[in-house]
């Protein structure tokens, strides 16, 4: 039997959860702090609606204390909660692999402060939690995995977790190299995500407007520079990803936009402040997404 522990339960970590629940010789305990949501998965199961239809058996903790040793970690809560999460569970992933699904860069380096392997991963699925106890699948999309470069987990682990993601329904990717996929997700949200905070304006919205458009392409061309400069090979283009949005999310509300209307602090750090901080490293100026840094965080504090 192998145990996984899923750091977070919100949409993506309630996925990630359920889907899991169904591979098998796989046990899943996942931490939220919310207690109707945990109370619902323990007496009802997590129910999955949308694009799958379906109820899990999932053991719910709405404290990490309570998590018995496990396999695997899942870390799936909003970049700031890192380090809080993993800390607290640090005793029963001591020997574990622990992958990041969240936004943004440099949540890895946290999660390796606390545990000796670790997992980079980057996914594209979506969904919400409609009511305590139910997740809406909203859309697919691949998950990649791969090592840590400062603290890998071993290749075995990172295939296995692959294998039961597949198992359990989630496409995923084991690669020797997931910066690609996770910079090219990286890319898109923060020529995007921040633009829509600021103005209250879906992802469509943004990108359909020329004068923002402009602003969603200066922001593209300093990421793809500073992965140039840093040896990142993107996956594909993000302009394609834009015209995606378009097509096909662009009534799309961000979790940038859903955290600004909530007034809860946003993970700008970890996207646009994320490629700024690589763009010091490599040498490569990033004046528009230090300014979407400072202006999401005036933004913040004006509450």
């Amino acid at each position: 039997m192998i145990r996984v522990a899923v750091l977070g339960c919100g949409a993506i970590g309630s996925l990630y959860a359920a889907h899991l629940s169904r591979a098998p010789d796989v046990e899943v305990w996942a931490v939220d702090p919310s207690a109707d949501h945990v109370r619902a998965v323990r007496e009802h199961g997590l129910r999955v609606t949308g694009l799958a239809e379906f109820t899990a058996a999932v053991n719910a903790l709405t404290d990490a204390a309570g998590l018995p040793p496990c396999d695997f970690g899942i870390v799936a809560t909003k970049a700031q909660h890192t380090s809080a999460a993993i800390s607290r569970a640090r005793h029963a992933l001591e020997d574990a692999a622990v992958v990041s699904v969240q936004n943004g860069v440099g949540n890895e380096e946290v999660i390796a402060g606390h545990v000796p392997r670790v997992i980079r991963g980057t996914i594209v699925t979506a969904g919400a939690v409609t009511s305590p106890g139910t997740v809406r699948y909203d859309a697919p999309g691949d998950t990649w995995i791969g090592p840590f470069e400062p603290s890998p987990a071993r290749a075995g682990e990172i295939a296995l977790l692959a294998d039961k993601l597949n198992q359990g329904g989630l496409k995923t990717h084991a690669v020797d190299d997931a910066r690609g996929p996770q910079w090219t997700k990286v890319v898109f949200n923060a020529a995007t995500s921040p633009l829509s905070a600021l103005t209250g304006l879906t992802v469509g919205q943004v990108c359909t407007d020329p004068a923002l458009r402009r602003e969603v392409d200066r922001l593209i061309d300093e990421a793809q520079q500073v992965c140039a400069r840093a040896g990142i090979a993107l996956t594909r283009d993000p302009r394609h990803a834009v015209e995606e949005a378009i097509r096909e999310a662009y009534g799309h509300k961000p979790s940038m936009l859903q955290d600004v209307t909530a007034r809860r602090t946003t993970e700008i750090d970890v996207l646009n402040g994320g490629i700024a901080a690589e763009g010091r490293r490599v040498g490569v100026p990033t004046p528009a997404h230090d300014a979407m840094v400072a202006l999401v965080h005036g933004l913040e504090r004006a509450w």
